[in-house]
């Protein structure tokens, strides 16, 4: 399975908890950015390294959907024109309630995107307000209803918990909007302070304060328990399916496969050797001349070693209800989980499962994860 990920780095409005790399953009910057992706797919295809089929497509920002379905549809036939594409392959597109109209929707649809991540975060206008989000709880709803009326039938809503505030029955409030909107994907993420922003800083100086840690793992709780009782299976510490409709793009992160990134700040992963990892720098003037002036714009981060190609393999497999099974590290790594790992395994107690050879966090052990993962690290 191989991956391609465009990165569209624009906003509107940053939001106070973003860290990603994002602009506001002039008009002539976003108009001009599909034609720097497509002159860089184009390059990138010249090179020869890309030769199997894409799997999957994301458009990730930034707000993807401040491009027009007329830009996203010459991306995708560039695209077409310079890759192979799998012919069940998964397109998925990132937008923002505030950013979307029933006409741009269809837009998206006829061009191709076939899976909708819509970035609602919360249906409640106070809570919008206080992230900085700039659509309301109106145009949220609204956004779905059109989605569906555009013909998506593979819709993710992103919903934010542990926000300032925010009390258990808040979020049993909103978690039965959500349902009754019947997505097919959940993304649940709990508000973090991130360094270097405005909620950073507001935290810091005692302006906002975030739950507990006790409120913290009571709300991811709830969202688990609720969530799989209404036919969503808890695939990864974040994210929720029905039967089918698991992120293709995101498994191939989690799992460790080969994935492309284009554009400004974009990450790529190819799998030579033991892996190494790329980068383009998150500066979009440096991306366009370095595309001007015929300059390679990736750098290598990283090259992978069997150790810490073994290492990261179980960090991320553990991120996933799937984990890591001891035949497939065998066969990779020439050792079981226990060979190598038997003092982590020991410190991480009940929190890690294991049935017929295949090594799993429980639900009530992802709360835990930034600490237990460190025992593999």
């Amino acid at each position: 399975m191989v991956g391609l990920y465009l990165h569209i780095p624009f906003c509107r409005r940053k939001c106070i908890y973003c860290d990603f790399y994002s602009g506001k953009g002039a008009a002539q910057e976003l108009q001009g950015y599909p034609g720097l992706l497509i002159k860089h797919l184009e390059r990138v295809a010249g090179q020869g390294r890309w030769q199997r089929p894409f799997d999957s497509i994301y458009f990730g920002g930034g707000t993807p959907s401040l491009l027009s379905p007329q830009s996203i549809d010459a991306i995708l036939q560039a695209i077409g024109r310079y890759y192979s594409l799998a012919s069940d392959i998964e397109i998925s597109l990132e937008a923002n309630p505030g950013t979307v109209t029933i006409d741009s929707l269809t837009g998206y649809r006829s061009a191709g995107i076939n899976r909708l991540s819509l970035g609602l975060q919360s249906c409640n206008d106070q809570r919008l307000k206080d992230l900085g989000r700039l659509h309301n709880r109106r145009q949220g709803l609204q956004s779905v209803a059109w989605a569906r009326q555009a013909g998506f039938a593979n819709i993710s809503l992103d919903l934010m918990f542990a926000l300032p505030g925010q009390s258990r029955e808040d979020l049993e409030e909103e978690l039965q909007t959500y349902l009754d909107l019947a997505p097919e994907h959940f993304s649940c993420y709990g508000l973090t302070a991130e360094p270097g922003t405005p909620l950073h800083a507001s935290i810091a100086s005692g302006a906002m304060s975030l739950p507990d840690e006790d409120q913290y793992a009571d709300s991811f709780m709830l969202l688990h328990d609720r969530l799989n009782a209404a036919g969503y299976t808890h695939y990864e510490i974040a994210n929720y399916a029905r039967d089918g409709f698991d992120c293709r793009h995101n498994i191939g992160y989690w799992e460790r496969l080969p994935y492309l990134g284009i554009g400004a700040g974009a990450h790529s992963f190819l799998d030579d050797g033991w892996g190494s990892r790329w980068d383009i720098a998150a500066d979009l003037p440096g991306y366009r001349q370095a595309l001007q002036t015929g300059t390679e714009p990736m750098t290598c981060l990283e090259t992978f070693d069997r150790e810490s190609a073994l290492r990261e393999t179980i960090y991320l497999a553990l991120r996933t209800r799937r984990g890591v099974a001891d035949d497939e590290l065998r066969q990779r790594f020439g050792c079981t989980l226990a060979d190598r790992f038997p003092e982590a395994i020991e410190a991480c107690g009940q929190s890690l499962e294991n049935e017929a050879g295949r090594w799993s966090l429980a639900p009530s052990g992802w709360l835990l994860y930034d600490h237990l993962v460190q025992n593999f690290l």
